[in-house]
């Protein structure tokens, strides 16, 4: 069975990893010119480091599974254990324990500060329909909580707002705490563990694992390999690819859609005319990762900070990379690597500055946030990337418009979807829809 994956980041290349481990001939059409997605390192100086996600979860198991099956399980690594803190009223503070920023012990939170007002608690019925974070969160807790505390962490993860983000969709494990909030939290926090750590890494970065899935996958990939077109063409698909000028068209059996929505939604208009509705309603959200290599560095203790939108920033986070990282530390000598984050959605500006100017920003923030009390030394070298519509947005009513999607493809033969807009937007979420998709077209 020949399929068609349509997108090369780590979605499509699971789905076909595992097609080929199910006896398929999966040919990878990426229209960019390397696969990926959202997993790239990039050079810094004389240093490689991550310029998308750097992390994944550990306590789920599809990306360290994809992760070993390719050989670099290995090089695993976990982060070094030191908190994050929050950049917070012209203070950087604590970030005290939470469940996606419901607090789990109200000492800490206390004593980081992040609270003006006395934290009431207000115990109500979980609802049945979909609502945001924030209107969830705010009628038992309080505004201020969703300021300061659950929409740092909302934007770490969507570069989103809580006042659009979905409760079921993007917040799930909120809603699980029930009526009140807080008993819930701190019941949740009290439980048992899992060993290990939550989050794990890849020595030299992340962004080693797509071309792992490559090289060992056993399956064709072509970059700038755009697909233009695909119809049904009797018992199998017709796609048409590469430029306007030089458009080949190809048969296969089956086809995966790992593009994201905005180039699902045109693909599929014909072949599935409801999911491509759908699809084409989901927005995203644009950022632009600024990376430092610094030398003389005094940093705050922690793995870096958030910064809640209330602050108007321009940079919504740091991580200290080299801190986070051992294996990077090490690489580092005794520089300092620090990547910054800028852009939530809707500022699409962001991306139409030169780099030079984003650096200046990022760098600004930076100074700011961490001198008088440290001071962020000298910068040897930089690097800019952006990432257009890089994160889509639960926004309420995800899960409707993820169901009217997979109900729509269902009904046609030898269509998949998958990628990171429809169940999650971390690494192991994305690349079990490849997996996913990946057995029910074997199965089909």
């Amino acid at each position: 069975m020949r399929v068609a994956v349509v997108g090369g980041g780590i979605a499509g290349l699971s789905a076909a990893f595992h097609l080929a481990q199910g006896g398929a001939e999966p040919v990878v059409l990426e229209g960019s010119p390397q696969v990926g997605g959202k997993l790239r390192r990039e050079r810094l100086g004389d240093l490689t480091i991550d310029v998308g996600a750097e992390g994944m979860l550990a306590r789920r198991p599809e990306a360290t599974d994809l992760t070993h099956a390719v050989g670099l399980g290995d090089d695993i690594v976990a982060p070094e254990p030191i908190p994050s803190l929050v950049w917070s009223r012209g203070q950087l503070r604590a970030l005290p324990p939470t469940i996606m920023g419901v607090p789990s012990d109200l000492g800490a939170l206390a004593s980081s500060g992040l609270l003006q007002r006395p934290l009431a608690s207000h115990a109500a019925p979980v609802p049945d329909e979909d609502v945001s974070v924030a209107q969830f969160v705010a009628d038992r807790l309080g505004r201020e909580v969703v300021d300061r505390l659950v929409e740092p962490l909302l934007g770490g993860v969507y570069a989103g707002y809580a006042d659009r983000l979905s409760l079921q969709a993007a917040a799930p494990v909120i809603a699980s705490l029930g009526p009140d909030l807080l008993a819930g939290a701190r019941q949740r926090a009290s439980e048992p563990k899992p060993p290990g750590p939550a989050l794990v890494g890849l020595r030299g970065g992340i962004g080693r694992l797509p071309q792992a899935v490559v090289d060992v996958g056993g399956f064709e990939v072509r970059t700038g390999a755009t697909v233009r077109g695909i119809r049904r063409d009797g018992s199998g698909w017709e796609l048409v690819v590469g430029p306007t000028t030089a458009a080949t068209r190809e048969r296969f059996d089956a086809v995966v859609m790992a593009a994201p929505a905005p180039a699902a939604s045109r693909l599929l208009a014909e072949a599935a005319p409801r999911a491509a509705f759908a699809l084409a309603g989901l927005d995203y959200a644009s950022m632009v990762v600024v990376g430092f290599l610094l030398e003389g560095a005094d940093l705050p203790s922690g793995t870096g900070f958030l910064v809640p939108p209330v602050e108007s920033t321009q940079i919504k986070a740091a991580t200290f990379s080299s801190r986070k990282w051992r294996w990077l530390a090490e690489s580092a000598g005794g520089a300092t690597v620090v990547r910054t984050s800028l852009g939530r959605v809707g500022e699409t500006a962001t991306l139409q500055r030169d780099d030079a100017t984003l650096v200046d920003l990022a760098l600004s923030d930076l100074r700011s946030i961490v001198e008088p009390a440290g001071t962020v030394g000298s910068v040897s070298a930089t690097v800019v990337q952006r990432w257009g519509g890089g994160l889509p947005q639960y926004e309420v009513g995800h899960r409707d418009l993820v169901r009217t999607v997979t109900d729509d493809v269902a009904t046609v033969p030898g269509l998949e979807v998958c990628g990171a807009a429809y169940e999650g937007v971390g690494i192991a979420a994305v690349v079990a829809t490849g997996r996913a998709a990946a057995e029910r077209t074997l199965a089909g």
